[in-house]
C-alpha cells in the first residue's frame, strides 16, 4: 500500500529567523494523523537566516540525523564535538541518557537549508555518541547510496535503530530499484526536484509511504534529490 503525503500538507512556521516545514506533527503543528510513520519520528525541513539558528538546547533518547542541502551548518555539543556541515554532509547524534547542542547558519550572508530527521532509539539510556560523513555526490548520481546504517555497513553512519537510510541523485534516464524485506516499512522524501516513485510523480517536500509493498523504484528524475527510509 501507497500512502502519499503532499509537500503542502505539511505544518508550517516562520520565525523570521527560521522558516521551516514539517512532515510530521511537531513544536505547535499537530496532526493526530502525523505523528511518525514506525520509527520515523521527524522531517523537518530547515531555512536557517544567515548567521542565525538553534542555541543550546538539550535533547534524550532520540537518533538526531542532520543533512545540509544549501549553505554550511555550524554544530556544537556537550561531548566537546564542534563541527562544519556542507552538503554531502550527513550527521548522526546518539542522544540517549543527555546531551545538549547548538547549530548556527555559518553563512554571513546567505541561508543555510537543511534536513533535520529524529528516529526513535532502539534501546533507551544509552551514552550519547556522535558521527560525521561525508557522501560526494558522484557516490549518489542515479543510484540510492547507503548513508545510514545499524551496522555502518558500505562506510555508513551507524545508528541505535533498525533503520537504514539512502540518498540519490536522479536525472533524466537515471533510475534505481529498491527491494524491500517482507512486513517492512519504507518513506521517501523528495528534497528537491521531481522524480517518479512506484508510478506516483512526486515534487519538492512531497513523501510516499510504503506497506507491503516488494520495492522502491525511483525513474524520471528531474533534478532530484532522494532520501529513502527503510523502516522496521
Amino acid at each position: 500500500m501507497l500512502t502519499r503525503r503532499n509537500a503542502n500538507e505539511r505544518g508550517h512556521a516562520n520565525h523570521g529567523w527560521l522558516d521551516t516545514w514539517h512532515t510530521f506533527s511537531f513544536a505547535d503543528y499537530h496532526d493526530p494523523d502525523e505523528t511518525g510513520f514506525s520509527v520515523l519520528r521527524v522531517i523537518n525541513d530547515d531555512t536557517i537566516a544567515a548567521a542565525a539558528g538553534f542555541g543550546t538546547h538539550p535533547h534524550r533518547d532520540m537518533e538526531i540525523i542532520t543533512c545540509v542541502l544549501e549553505g554550511s551548518l555550524a554544530h556544537k555539543d556537550s561531548m566537546g564535538n564542534g563541527s562544519v556541515m556542507r552538503p554531502g554532509d550527513v550527521q548522526r547524534m546518539s542522544a540517549g541518557t543527555g546531551v545538549t547542542h547548538s547549530e548556527f547558519n555559518a553563512e554571513k550572508t546567505r541561508e543555510t537549508r537543511l534536513l533535520q530527521i529524529w528516529i526513535l532509539p532502539r534501546m533507551r539510556g544509552v551514552q550519547p555518541s556522535y558521527e560525521q560523513k561525508t557522501f560526494p555526490a558522484d557516490e549518489k548520481r542515479g543510484r540510492l547510496r547507503l548513508v545510514v546504517d545499524p551496522d555502518g555497513r558500505d562506510g555508513a553512519v551507524t545508528i541505535n535503530q533498525d533503520a537504514r537510510l539512502h540518498a540519490g541523485l536522479f536525472d533524466g534516464e537515471e533510475r534505481d530499484e529498491l527491494p524491500l524485506e517482507h512486513a517492512r516499512r519504507a518513506y521517501v522524501h523528495v528534497a528537491r526536484g521531481t522524480i517518479d516513485v512506484n508510478g506516483e510523480t512526486l515534487a519538492e517536500g512531497d513523501g510516499l509511504k510504503f506497506e507491503n509493498e516488494p520495492a522502491i523504484r525511483l525513474e524520471n528524475g528531474r533534478n532530484a534529490e532522494v532520501l529513502v527510509f527503510d523502516l522496521p
